[in-house]
């Protein structure tokens, strides 16, 4: 392999030249993945202009107009370029690439009324507003259809950003747990290695890094928090990968914190990095409240014959009440009853304890029994498709609960908490949540508390809805459910 020798400059990181490979394209996957959209791009944008033509029988009638149509379909491929839509740090992310997409759209239709008003073309409304929702449309589609695409190339080992990590040991070893977690983020760990304070001057560390990317066809330097990444070695580092093919990443020690919440503002030199605090009360969760209201009622009347069928069975198939009556912590430490078709036997409570000590979860604050035997046969068939949770609706119309939260938990389990824990309580527990949609009963508590204080930390009206329906999807196949 060919080399180019990089020689030293001030403040560089290194003291003697290092032998860095030749760009070799190894994120050359972007490019080929680019040009796909490029073209899905193209083609849905002209298929948006030209069908309202075609159906509204309007070709004939304005085909002076065509022309301008045609710088209109040119302006709005343009904008989507301007605004980075099909840039690497946009593509296949979601919500980044679907926002690019339509501010570019909004622009291009600003830029096609500018034209046509400088040039005196004598445009209706419709010419082209039919087009531009249904652009649109065709484009966020066309986006999530390639994103679903790159997802699944991603699980399956390819289209992957190879990264090298740099940083302490637990920044590194926790980065790396993140990414693990995540596959269809894009970033595949390929090494780590830990710099330490006299690396300034040993030079061998760069060459290890050097060699470490060549050998696992690395493209990404990744820095996590260390103290003896100086800002005169991060600079050096990033004047020594400029001149290659290679990425520079530096990751903060902080996660799960959603994009909504982060704001950029570079101040003294200083890339600061803002994080807005959680929105727990406004005229959000005023909506909330009313689509909680509304929501449940709806629920509660179209599921009225499953309740009604529920409820005999319950009734003519096991000894005790139809309904089951549990104290759970509510919203702020208030206490409150949870209402449930009954799906165990009536001595299901007094069992508990020497149960979960024979699972050795007695220390862990989710009070889960795998293979239950104080299940009904009903109450099994219950559980598994979350039917016995239906009562649950009365308690959100009352305003105990929320379709979406944390789960309610018993007195015994909220104290066992620790101060992480205790945030689940800032909010209205739910019917179902983040974590019932990741794998419900089989996560550990660990787990569950991360998705938890993620829902609790990043809560919008869009998540609530994106989780009801993956709710939907988790019941009907029944997932991880005990």
């Amino acid at each position: 392999m060919s080399s180019n020798s990089v020689s030293e400059s001030p403040g560089s990181s290194v003291n003697a030249p290092i032998e860095l490979p030749v760009a070799h394209n190894p994120r050359s996957w972007v490019a080929s993945y680019r040009l796909r959209v490029i073209i899905t791009d193209v083609v849905l944008i002209g298929v948006a202009v030209g069908a309202p033509l075609i159906l509204l029988k309007l070709w004939d009638a304005q085909h002076a107009r065509v022309p301008f149509l045609a710088v209109a379909s040119l302006l709005w491929v343009i904008a989507l370029a301007v605004f980075d839509s099909r840039s690497s740090r946009a593509l296949g992310t979601g919500t980044t690439e679907y926002k690019m997409v339509i501010d570019a759209t909004l622009v291009g239709l600003g830029a096609a009324a500018v034209v046509a008003f400088l040039f005196g073309t004598t445009i209706r409304r419709v010419d082209i507003l039919p087009s531009v929702p249904l652009g649109l449309v065709l484009l966020l589609l066309g986006r999530w259809g390639w994103r679903q695409w790159l997802r699944k190339k991603r699980a399956s080992g390819h289209y992957l950003n190879k990264a090298v990590l740099v940083g302490s040991a637990t920044t590194v070893a926790h980065t790396r747990s993140q990414l693990d977690r995540h596959p269809d983020s894009g970033y595949k760990v390929v090494d780590a290695l830990i710099p330490t304070h006299d690396g300034d001057e040993h030079p061998e560390f760069f060459e290890r890094l050097v060699k470490s990317l060549v050998v696992n066809d690395g493209d990404t330097v990744m820095l996590t928090s260390s103290d003896a990444l100086t800002p005169e070695r991060i600079r050096g580092l990033a004047w020594d990968l400029e001149r290659h093919d290679y990425r520079l990443v530096i990751t903060p020690s902080l996660t799960d914190v959603a994009e909504s919440r982060i704001q950029t503002q570079p101040v003294a030199g200083l890339p600061l990095i803002h994080i807005l605090s959680p929105n727990y009360s406004g005229p959000q969760r005023v909506v909330k409240r009313f689509s909680d209201i509304v929501g449940s009622g709806v629920i509660l009347l179209l599921t009225s014959p499953i309740l009604l069928v529920v409820a005999l069975l319950v009734r003519v198939t096991s000894v005790g009440p139809i309904f089951y009556l549990q104290e759970r912590i509510g919203q702020d430490d208030r206490p409150f009853h949870i209402l449930k078709f009954r799906s165990m036997q009536v001595d299901a409570d007094s069992r508990l304890a020497e149960l979960l000590s024979k699972q050795g979860t007695d220390g862990k604050p989710l009070f889960k029994i795998q293979s239950d035997p104080r299940l009904t046969p009903v109450g099994a068939v219950l559980r598994r498709f979350s039917l016995d949770e239906l009562p649950q609706l009365i308690n959100v119309l009352k305003g105990d609960m929320s379709l979406v939260g944390p789960r309610p938990q018993r007195p015994a389990e909220v104290a066992l908490y620790d101060s992480a824990a205790q945030r689940r309580l800032k909010v209205r527990p739910g019917m179902t949540g983040l974590w019932q949609v990741s794998g419900r009963s089989r996560l550990t508590w660990e787990e569950a508390l991360r998705l938890d204080l993620y829902y609790i930390e990043n809560w919008t009206l869009l998540v609530d809805v994106i989780i009801m329906w993956r709710t939907f999807r988790a019941v009907v196949g029944s997932d991880g459910a005990y």
